[in-house]
């Protein structure tokens, strides 16, 4: 049977927030973008922790197993960086606890998602560009400090430090790359590959189902529950790591 990992992107990024654009024509001018016809992504709420409970339950009952790409801060309207389990505190501790029965993954989905300060909507245009974070253009200080911040918030919160990446947006850089060795990264799980002499593996997404918190807010947990039924029979569900 093939190996398949379930991986949800996006949990605790306030991408979910300020990421607001159209890729209709004139869609970006002032309040349209906002519009259900004209608006491609957000604004929507961070899940529950009962939503939480209902799709971990699921997966331990079925044997299944769920990789979350986990972003350490909420950065709000005034740049604050706010860590997860502090702006989410009951969702923290529900996944937390899951987390100790093997059920999930935690792998590092960046500090902040975004270009802090150029995140908010925007008038008369998009700012998909700045809800990814580790661009080539960004200084290495900036990503340095990103990737060193997040480690350490998650640590205080898990007790230790994840050591996959998933680039926001499968956006990353050589830097980025160099950056993950000085910190002991093991894999960086993208779909983009520079295809350069590394102690990180690179992981592309052959054996990765990636999909968004956005899903589950869209289309309830019983969608997410559908597709694993769809691949129970024809794959093992694995972690990241396990690939």
């Amino acid at each position: 049977m093939r190996k398949i990992v379930f991986r949800m992107d996006d949990v605790g990024a306030s991408t979910k927030k300020f990421e607001i654009y159209s890729n209709k024509m004139f869609g970006n001018f002032l309040f349209l973008k906002r519009m259900p016809y004209f608006r491609a992504w957000g604004p929507y709420d961070e899940l529950s922790s009962d939503n939480w409970k209902d799709i971990f339950n699921f997966i331990g009952e079925n044997n299944y197993k769920i990789s979350l790409a986990i972003t350490a801060t909420w950065v709000d309207e005034k740049n604050n960086l706010i860590p997860f389990y502090d702006k989410f505190p009951e969702q923290a501790k529900v996944i937390y606890e899951y987390l100790k029965k093997d059920i999930v993954e935690i792998n590092n989905h960046g500090l902040t998602h975004c270009v802090v300060g150029k995140h908010k909507p925007r008038l008369f245009s998009s700012n998909r560009k700045y809800h990814r974070e580790f661009w080539e253009w960004l200084p290495y200080e900036t990503q340095y400090f990103n990737i060193s911040k997040s480690s350490e918030i998650f640590k205080k919160w898990l007790g230790y430090s994840p050591d996959i990446l998933v680039p926001p947006g499968n956006v990353y850089s050589i830097d980025t790359i160099k950056i993950c060795e000085e910190f002991n990264f093991k894999t960086i799980n993208s779909s983009k590959n520079f295809h350069i002499k590394t102690n990180v593996r690179i992981l592309n997404n052959d054996n990765v189902f990636a999909f968004h918190d956005r899903d589950i807010s869209l289309h309830g947990s019983v969608w997410l529950k559908n597709i694993y039924k769809n691949y129970s029979n024809s794959h093992q569900f694995r972690f990241i790591k396990e690939l």
